[in-house]
C-alpha cells in the first residue's frame, strides 16, 4: 500500500514507519522542515514539504494514496490554547482526510487516548474497545475529554464510507526514544523532590505499552481493520500507580512516598499532572487481539525501566 502518514517524526510515527516499511508498505510522511524531511528518509519514507494549516496539501496526499495514519497535532499551540486550540486545530485535518477519502473504503487510522471512554469510576470496569468516547461538551472545555471530539469524528468517517478507526494508546508509551511521555514527566519530578510521590494509596491503575508494539497495532489496523472501530494499544491493562512510583523510587535510591489526596497537597506536588494521576484507566485489548491478531511482543513497561535507558549513568 502507498501510506500517507502525518506525524511521522514523533515518538509513535517514528516507529509505525519502520513498521509499515518493513512490512512493504510504500511510505510518505508529512515534513515541516529540511530535518523533519531527513529524519523521515532515515526512516525508509518519502518526505512531503508541509504543515498540518495546508489542508489542500493533506487533501491530495491522502487522494493520493491507499491509505492514511495520522498521529500528528498542534503541539505547539497547547502553552496558549491548551487542548482546546489543539483539538479546535486537528478537527479540519481529520474531516479534510474525509474529504478525499469518502467513499473509497480506504483507510483512516488515527491516534486516539485510553481515557476517551472515561475511567473506572464511571465504567465501573476496565474500558473495552467497544466503548465509545464520551461525548464532548462546553462544559468540558480545557479537559482532556475535548479531544474526544476529535475521535468521534474519525469514527464518524465511516458513515460516509470511510475505514476509518482510532488506535487508543495507553497512558504510557514507553521505548528507548520516550522523552516526553508521562513516564520522564514523573522520573524529573522524583528526581526534583527527592521522592516518587503517588496519590493516596496509589490502587489506581494505569496501563502501559511498548511503542513498537503500539507501531504493530497501526499496520494491523491500516491493514486489515474493520470500519468505525477502535483499537486499544495496550499490553500492561492496569498497574497500580504506587508500583510505578515505588519501581522509579528504587532505581532513583530515593523513597516512595504517598501525596495525600488534598486539593492543595495533589497539585502542589503534581502541577497540572494532579488530574491525570488520580484517575483510574485499567483497560482490556481482547477485541484487538482477537480481531486484528495483535499480539505486544515488547517488554512490559516495569521490565522496560530494568533496562536502564530511562535512568541513564550520571
Amino acid at each position: 500500500m502507498r501510506v500517507f502518514v502525518a506525524g511521522g517524526t514523533g515518538h509513535s510515527g517514528s516507529y509505525i514507519i519502520p513498521e509499515l516499511v518493513s512490512a512493504g508498505h510504500e511510505v510518505t510522511g508529512l515534513a515541516r522542515s529540511d530535518t523533519a524531511a531527513a529524519a523521515l528518509s532515515a526512516l525508509g519514507a518519502k518526505a512531503l514539504r508541509g504543515d498540518l494549516q495546508d489542508l489542500e496539501r493533506l487533501k491530495e496526499a491522502a487522494a493520493d494514496s491507499d491509505g492514511v495514519i495520522h498521529v500528528a497535532h498542534r503541539q505547539d499551540l497547547l502553552p496558549s490554547g491548551g487542548i482546546d486550540a489543539v483539538t479546535a486545530a486537528e478537527l479540519p485535518v481529520v474531516l479534510a482526510y474525509g474529504e478525499s477519502l469518502a467513499g473509497t473504503g480506504k483507510p483512516l487510522v488515527a491516534a486516539g487516548s485510553i481515557g476517551s471512554p472515561g475511567n473506572v469510576r464511571s465504567l465501573s470496569r476496565p474500558a473495552t474497545e467497544a466503548d465509545p468516547a464520551l461525548p464532548v461538551g462546553d462544559e468540558h472545555q480545557g479537559t482532556l475529554r475535548a479531544r474526544n471530539a476529535v475521535e468521534a469524528a474519525v469514527i464518524g468517517l465511516a458513515e460516509r464510507g470511510v475505514r476509518s478507526s482510532v488506535v487508543r494508546i495507553a497512558n504510557i508509551a514507553h521505548s528507548t526514544t520516550d522523552r516526553a511521555g508521562f513516564l520522564p514527566m514523573l522520573i524529573a519530578l522524583a528526581k526534583e523532590k527527592g521522592f516518587a510521590g503517588y496519590p493516596g494509596d496509589g490502587a489506581n491503575l494505569w496501563n502501559a505499552v511498548h511503542v513498537r508494539d503500539v507501531a504493530s497495532l497501526f499496520r494491523l489496523a491500516l491493514e486489515k481493520g474493520p470500519a468505525g472501530r477502535y483499537w486499544h494499544a495496550v499490553a500492561d491493562g492496569g498497574i497500580p500507580v504506587r508500583e510505578i512510583a515505588e519501581a522509579i523510587g528504587s532505581r532513583l535510591g530515593v523513597p516512595a512516598v504517598s501525596v495525600p489526596l488534598d486539593e492543595l497537597m495533589l497539585p502542589g506536588h503534581f502541577g497540572f499532572l494532579a488530574n491525570v494521576v488520580t484517575q483510574s484507566y485499567p483497560a482490556s485489548n481482547l477485541i484487538s487481539r482477537e480481531t486484528l491478531g495483535w499480539e505486544p511482543a515488547q517488554p512490559g513497561l516495569l521490565a522496560d525501566l530494568d533496562n536502564g535507558h530511562y535512568f541513564p549513568a550520571g
